[in-house]
């Protein structure tokens, strides 16, 4: 970004250090309140950026979308215990995508044996705000998911709970993608 325009700075560090094209796009469409009208370009790198951001080679994605409707296909994880405990005591977060809209949620826990009492909450919730069941989810094996407690409830609901195999979390790519995006927003915003 221009060094001269501390402006174009200072709005990408207030939207979590976004790429150049959504600053570009946001700012076209106004569609955050108080962004100026100005072109973002680059011209020096971001070293908050490049520290949060770092990462290694994945897995090719592929861009298909398995589902026809909404909540069809959630994909659930959870990450933590994070280093820095929030105001509230939560150290965990709980991330759920749904694979049509790849729209998502992020629940913190103050422990991951609540994971369960929060998927039952949200999945209540979620159901009846949209209109639609969940019809199947994807999870890791971890023991925050394979209990009974999950079990039963997936089998009280008609909820298929897929596994992916162990210490495979590219089958688990959609969640564990919005993860890492998660992590690096707030590596890069603590990191200035």
């Amino acid at each position: 970004m221009k060094s001269t325009n501390n402006d174009a700075w200072l709005w990408h560090r207030r939207l979590c250090h976004a790429n150049i094209h959504t600053l570009n796009k946001i700012s076209k469409l106004d569609l955050v309140v108080g962004l100026p009208k100005i072109s973002f370009h680059f011209d020096s790198i971001c070293d908050a950026c490049i520290h949060g951001k770092h990462m290694i080679s994945s897995f090719k994605s592929k861009n298909i979308v398995s589902t026809s409707r909404h909540l069809e296909l959630v994909h659930i994880d959870l990450f933590g215990p994070i280093n820095t405990t929030s105001l509230g005591g939560k150290s965990y977060g709980f991330v759920i995508v749904d694979d049509y809209s790849r729209y998502n949620w992020v629940l913190f826990l103050g422990n991951k044996n609540n994971a369960f009492d929060d998927f039952r909450k949200f999945s209540k919730y979620i159901q009846r705000e949209q209109g639609y069941l969940i019809h199947r989810i994807q999870t890791n094996y971890g023991g925050e998911f394979e209990n009974k407690s999950f079990q039963n409830y997936c089998d009280e609901n008609g909820i298929r709970h897929n596994f992916s195999a162990p210490r495979t979390p590219q089958q688990n790519g959609t969640v564990e993608t919005k993860n890492r995006t998660l992590v690096e927003l707030a590596r890069s915003m603590l990191d200035e």
